[in-house]
């Protein structure tokens, strides 16, 4: 068994993640449970700091906590290739690309809206009109 040696502050600092992110993601499970010092405080290994820093960076790029609790869980059982997480990366990437396209039609949009809008100071204004529709 591992020394814990960081406190639920100390993890967070070491590692950048938020006291109530911690919380989170130990309540849905992507972090296990820790060991607890004898006044109840939850005490954590250089593992969960490795594990957190993981995690952060999965959501950095956009993984939802589903994606990373299936890498950790093909990564605990060691049950995976490189192809295996390939493949999984993939499926962000695709979705990434959506989005982008989603992003520059609604950028197309709003400069079209924009570009009509005489910036005048009269109540009539056409970007007001165009989302009324």
């Amino acid at each position: 068994m591992q020394k814990a040696t960081y406190t639920r502050g100390q993890i967070s600092a070491k590692t950048g993640c938020k006291l109530e992110t911690v919380r989170y993601y130990e309540k849905v499970g992507l972090l296990p449970p820790t060991a607890r010092s004898r006044s109840g405080y939850r005490l954590y290994a250089e593992e969960d700091a490795k594990r957190l820093r993981f995690i952060r960076r999965c959501r950095e790029l956009g993984f939802s906590i589903s994606d990373i609790r299936d890498f950790l869980g093909i990564v605990e059982k060691r049950a995976y290739t490189c192809a295996d997480i390939c493949a999984v990366t993939q499926v962000r990437i695709a979705d990434v690309k959506d989005k982008i396209s989603d992003l520059k039609k609604i950028l197309k949009t709003l400069e079209n809206m924009s570009a009509k809008c005489p910036s005048g100071t009269g109540k009539d204004c056409p970007i007001l009109e165009a989302l009324e529709k």
